[in-house]
């Protein structure tokens, strides 16, 4: 009897065996039918590392080769309005259970985020030169 049952239970994971077996399937597949298919002549523009348009070189060209600080500015305050967001979606959530504290403590949350927004604005981080 407990045979018959465990083989019920793992009748249960077929559809998920075989769509992993179906997705191991699918990617041996494609990356064995690329070459057959795919072109088979090659240049040296085809070979070449992909450099936005600039050819490549082992050394870095000076003065073109940096990154503007402002994306990486940009960068930073977009993962902190995510992390922003982490924090008040459990918040939203359970807004009724925290009641008046929870609601205080939001609002100090909100009120240090927007002082350092109101901060990282007139400092001049969210203009673009």
């Amino acid at each position: 009897m407990l045979a018959q049952g465990s083989a019920a239970g793992i009748g249960i994971y077929l559809p998920l065996v075989l769509l992993i077996v179906l997705a191991a399937a699918f990617g041996i597949f494609s990356v064995l039918l690329g070459p057959l298919v795919g072109p088979s002549r090659y240049n040296r523009a085809k070979t070449a590392a992909y450099e936005c348009g600039i050819e490549p070189s082992p050394q870095p060209v000076a003065g073109a080769g940096r990154m503007p600080v402002a994306y990486y500015v940009t960068a930073m305050l977009f993962i902190l309005f995510d992390i922003e967001m982490v924090f008040l979606f459990p918040y939203a959530v359970a807004a009724d259970a925290l009641g008046l504290w929870g609601l205080g403590a939001v609002a100090l949350f909100i009120a240090t985020f927007f002082i350092a927004d109101f901060y990282v604005w007139r400092r001049g981080g969210l203009d673009w030169n």
